[in-house]
């Protein structure tokens, strides 16, 4: 209980939280919607469940995954056009509150940047404050790989983000919260991390983590206590 008092108190005093994307702020995962939509959902989205259950690397799941979808750049367009991320209900409301109270919010992601950068704009986060991987094309558009030296395209990279923020804003306490395995080895750095199952729930998150939540709502009356 004392854990979960503190955790509690870190998130209400943070100098800043940082947010997983896929599944946490957004209902789906980006990389999913986008294999289903490049017609190759099935096999794609059993790799993402390994990945985000920790049972292979990052780096080495991202990989193959994208090897099997092979966007083109037209199709990640098409895609947030036609499909555009759906938020989850609350985190608007969330990100609000944590802005008004002067509170920095970051979007740390293992999905794409060009999918981050939207969902950042709807809940009016500065682009800077977006980590994710970039996607890389030819000049006809077609697949070309992704950025490997983004801390985000390998394991324990959310961690690497969360300790480049410290260094770099001088933040003395901050919150990480997020759906997966990633999310939860961010902390450390991080000095709290928050375990979020109202889209998908991770088991070996939901057990190893001190305070689980559900809904936005619950962060949001925490924050009224204050």
């Amino acid at each position: 209980m004392a854990a979960l008092a503190q955790t509690k108190e870190l998130f209400r005093n943070a100098n800043a939280v940082c947010f997983d994307v896929d599944s946490t702020v957004i209902k789906e995962e980006g990389i999913d919607e986008l294999a289903k939509f490049c017609g190759v959902g099935d096999a794609v989205a059993e790799m993402t469940r390994q990945a985000m259950g920790g049972s292979v690397s990052f780096r080495a799941a991202l990989s193959e995954r994208l090897s099997i979808i092979r966007c083109s750049r037209e199709q990640v367009k098409k895609l947030i056009t036609d499909h555009p991320p759906q938020l989850t209900p609350g985190i608007k409301e969330l990100v609000d509150r944590l802005h008004q109270r002067g509170v920095k919010v970051f979007l740390i992601s293992g999905g794409f940047h060009c999918i981050v950068e939207h969902v950042a704009a709807q809940l009016g986060i500065p682009s800077h404050h977006a980590y994710a991987n970039r996607l890389k094309f030819y000049f006809n558009g077609e697949y070309a790989g992704f950025d490997e030296s983004q801390p985000t395209a390998e394991s324990g990279g959310k961690g690497k983000v969360v300790a480049h923020l410290k260094s770099n804003y001088g933040l003395q306490r901050v919150v990480m919260v997020g759906d997966g395995t990633t999310d939860m080895e961010a902390c450390p750095p991080a000095d709290a991390f928050i375990g979020f199952g109202g889209n998908v729930v991770r088991h070996q998150v939901k057990e190893r983590c001190t305070w689980y939540v559900t809904s936005f709502t619950e962060l949001v009356k925490e924050l009224e206590k204050t």
